[in-house]
């Protein structure tokens, strides 16, 4: 029976690393785990400080900080508990953490190293958080490169690398994806040269001049692209990197969640390939977006953001507290644009949208447990 990336932790977790050796659903759990704010839990990158165990930070007093993403607090909690009591991942220990975000630079950047109990490494990058900004950063990937993200991802993996000396994983969720694939492209020759795999679950993808001037065929054997069925965002620019699909235990947006893609018997239950009606709609806005010159596309996602920006919300979690004043502003903002690139933007919002309904009910549904489980 299929389950998901928390059931393959509570039943594989029995196994070591050493018994069943590193596999790509093990990668999904690292890149969730990195999502957790460690702030002043983890030693920073710039610290030089010995590593700190799962065991350590379940007993650090600011505990609670970690799951402050309401949106998926009750499922990230289950997977780090189920991690904690796990042979599999008891040895893990976290080091060289990093979090930053600058307005101004429209960043959101965010890392973590993980030491597995195998003797490799595994750099982790954050995808997307709840910040509005950090959206914004994902479609400036779209015009610019590199995105301030994506230069960070380059300077943080050459610096862990220069300290730790251990053969590496690479990987990431969502925007995570990309910057993992950027930093693996980009980085010293002598770090390409320990890289194991490179993973992007469901990360946006790269203009092709970006691809060849990076000489992405240097890291192409490595590379493991893997998305959802209804996939959106890993489809942006997905054209010249191969890919796996997963099945998903739900529909449309919503499963860029990772923990909505089923596992089967300790591996992904992948499929022949995406929807054919998410693919051709992908490929339509592909297409449109190349079109673009660079001036055009800065255009399109400064607008894309002021529209966003009317609902003067800074987090997801603001938006969608109050999807209807938010939806008010947006459409406000919308009549000061016309022609294709309205077209195109309601094409997105509505998307949006999609995904603020689902973490709006998923909030309410959290907050009616909370009450119960204190008095338990």
């Amino acid at each position: 029976m299929a389950g998901t990336v928390i059931d393959y932790v509570k039943e594989y977790g029995r196994y070591t690393l050493e018994q069943e050796p590193m596999n790509d659903v093990d990668s999904l759990v690292l890149c969730q785990l990195s999502y957790l704010k460690f702030d002043g839990i983890v030693p920073g990158v710039r610290e030089n400080r010995r590593s700190v165990s799962l065991r350590e930070v379940a007993a650090h007093p600011d505990y609670e900080k970690l799951f402050a993403d309401e949106r998926f607090e009750k499922n990230n909690r289950a997977l780090f508990e189920a991690m904690l009591a796990s042979r599999r991942y008891r040895q893990l220990r976290l080091n060289c953490y990093i979090n930053i975000v600058e307005d101004e630079w429209e960043t959101q950047f965010s890392a973590i190293t993980f030491l597995l109990g195998d003797g490799t490494l595994y750099i982790a990058y954050r995808g997307t958080d709840e910040t509005i900004i950090g959206w914004k950063e994902d479609f400036n990937m779209a015009f610019l490169s590199p995105v301030p993200g994506q230069s960070y991802s380059v300077k943080y993996l050459n610096m862990v690398t220069g300290r730790l000396e251990n053969p590496f994983y690479i990987g990431g969720h969502s925007k995570g994806g990309n910057l993992a694939v950027f930093a693996a492209m980009n980085c010293a020759p002598y770090v390409q040269e320990r890289i194991l795999k490179v993973y992007s679950m469901d990360g946006p993808g790269f203009r092709p001049e970006v691809l060849r001037e990076c000489h992405y065929e240097k890291v192409a054997d490595r590379t493991v692209k893997i998305l959802p069925h209804s996939s959106l965002v890993g489809m942006i620019f997905e054209k010249d990197i191969p890919y796996q699909v997963v099945e998903s235990r739900t529909f449309g947006l919503a499963q860029h969640d990772p923990f909505t893609w089923l596992i089967e018997d300790g591996h992904f239950r992948y499929v022949p390939d995406i929807y054919e009606s998410r693919k051709f709609l992908d490929g339509a806005l592909n297409e449109w977006i190349l079109s673009l010159n660079q001036e055009q596309l800065k255009t399109f996602v400064d607008t894309l953001y002021h529209v966003i920006s009317a609902s003067q919300a800074q987090t997801l979690i603001e938006f969608t507290a109050d999807w209807r004043k938010s939806m008010n502003a947006v459409v406000a903002a919308l009549k000061e644009v016309d022609g294709q690139t309205a077209q195109m933007l309601r094409e997105i919002i509505k998307s949006f949208f999609e995904i603020a309904r689902l973490r709006a009910r998923q909030e309410i549904a959290a907050k009616r447990v909370r009450p119960e489980t204190k008095n338990t």
